[in-house]
């Protein structure tokens, strides 16, 4: 008798938690709050950072590499920045270990470090300080930096991919010259991670602004990109922040302009995580599995021989070959598996839970009638297909995979933004249906304050593409200038 998993509808934490399992993505490892990340969940984040890293270099932005240990003064040089995460920081104190008389492994008393160091939580105080010492013109701007890193932030409840302690990120850090070009370039790496999202993960989000409460520390704008998953909660997948010049003054950065005169220079930030990675799985998967869009599939087809017999494993092999190679010099992903210690029918359930979009079976009957069975994952649909065309007819199918997993996560999202125009509309619409919540806000933290207390929905954004309209407050009926979304989030 086959396990039986839990389903989406009876408990969506568990379901998600099986399937990060089951799909051997990750697991908990013994160090409270941090994660193993498997080979195959690894190989999803692969992907997702090579074709960033493109995207990145493409915007003229470099690679380098900063301290994971930053001074526990250069975080009080920024009041917000060090206020912002002072909750979630991992701080060392000693540099050597001993053993006492019971032979026990020890903290050396003696090597206390004259300052403590912060286990980087983000690392705008740690590049700045050497901002300083490589700006001193108009000419040496901007500058456009990346790194690729990890990162720790001490949370009490964590979940693999969503909220660990320690997560994989990318984290961007610019200067410039002027005040536009540094909002330019936040805008415009809000625009890189949009279309990452919706092009190769096929995740409709939102782009937008942060209210000022929920901005991060020491930025003077947050740009976001939100999503939705399938359980109506929101999830921020990407942000962008203009930091105007406060780091620049904390950290005295200045340049020299064309007339000579002295000034600070202007600053952004911007970053994605192995968050992303949670929110694949949870925009697209099923109660049977992981559903991953071709484009970040690591296998995109898997191929599986039904044979009796060596000498039809040999002929199906070598008829299976020339496909391989033909989708291979495509640019498509291939698994032939013959693997003799697992039978067909394990094999397909394997691939169907590890989400390869495409599924491939011949057998000895299928040689003779010159076809193979074609299954794809998101509709679980099965053809049988022409031999000498499937190669062809793979890749249209694999676009068409593409397409229709964010045509599907689209409609979802727009049947889940619901318009309300009292508190009473907007409690029932966030009680009986989740999802976005567009409603009036008089643009006051003590309002948003009171809506988190009392449903636990946040302001995800303000939208970049918001109609602007006059309104009332749903709480306060005080005016507003146009709608918000609410939603509660992870």
């Amino acid at each position: 008798m086959s396990q039986k998993y839990t389903t989406r509808a009876e408990d969506y934490s568990k379901w998600y938690n099986e399937l990060v399992n089951r799909a051997d993505l990750a697991e908990h490892s013994d160090v409270r709050g941090c994660m193993v990340i498997k080979p195959y969940g690894y190989a999803i984040w692969e992907k997702m950072k090579d074709i960033l890293d493109k995207k990145f270099k493409e915007t003229g932005h470099s690679n380098a590499y900063f301290p994971l240990f930053i001074p526990k003064s250069y975080l009080s040089k920024e009041a917000k920045h060090v206020e912002g995460f002072a909750k979630e920081c991992a701080v060392v104190t000693h540099y050597r270990l001993m053993n006492d008389e019971d032979g026990n492994v020890v903290v050396d008393p003696s090597a206390k470090l004259e300052e403590e160091l912060i286990v980087r939580p983000t690392s705008e105080t740690i590049i700045w300080n050497s901002y300083k010492n490589w700006i001193h013109s108009y000419r040496d701007l901007p500058i456009l930096i990346n790194q690729w890193a990890n990162v720790v932030r001490w949370e009490m409840r964590t979940r693999l991919f969503l909220r660990t302690a320690e997560f994989l990120w990318q984290e961007g850090h610019t200067a410039h010259a002027t005040k536009q070009e540094a909002i330019e370039e936040a805008e415009q790496m809000l625009h890189v991670y949009a279309d990452f999202a919706e092009q190769y993960m096929a995740m409709p989000v939102v782009k937008g602004v942060k209210s000022p409460s929920e901005r991060f520390a020491g930025a003077e704008e947050t740009y976001c990109i939100e999503a939705l998953m399938q359980d109506g909660k929101a999830l921020q997948a990407g942000t962008s922040h203009f930091l105007g010049q406060n780091f620049a003054k904390a950290f005295d950065v200045k340049f020299a302009d064309k007339e000579g005169s002295l000034e600070h220079v202007w600053a952004t930030s911007w970053g994605v995580s192995t968050r992303l990675m949670g929110a694949l799985i949870m925009t697209h998967s099923d109660d049977e599995g992981l559903v991953l869009p071709p484009t970040l599939a690591p296998i995109q087809v898997a191929i599986v021989p039904i044979y009796k017999g060596e000498e039809q494993l040999n002929a199906i092999s070598a008829r299976v070959a020339t496909l391989t190679s033909t989708l291979r010099a495509k640019g498509i992903s291939v698994k032939y598996d013959d693997d003799d210690n697992r039978r067909p029918g394990w094999k397909f359930a394997e691939y169907e839970t590890k989400g390869v979009p495409v599924r491939v079976a011949i057998g000895q009957r299928d040689m003779e009638n010159n076809k193979a069975e074609v299954a794809r994952r998101d509709t679980k649909e099965k053809s049988s297909v022409d031999w000498d065309g499937i190669a062809d007819y793979i890749e249209q199918l694999l676009g068409d995979i593409q397409s229709n997993l964010y045509n599907k996560a689209r409609a979802y999202r727009s049947e889940h933004i619901t318009e309300v125009n009292s508190y009473e509309e907007f409690k029932e619409a966030l009680s009986t249906k989740g999802g976005f919540i567009s409603a009036h806000w008089d643009g006051t933290e003590a309002t948003e304050d009171k809506i988190k207390e009392e449903t636990k929905a946040t302001i995800r954004c303000i939208p970049l593409d918001r109609k602007e309209e006059m309104g009332q407050c749903i709480i306060t009926g005080k005016p507003s200038q146009g709608r918000v979304l609410f939603a509660k989030a992870y």
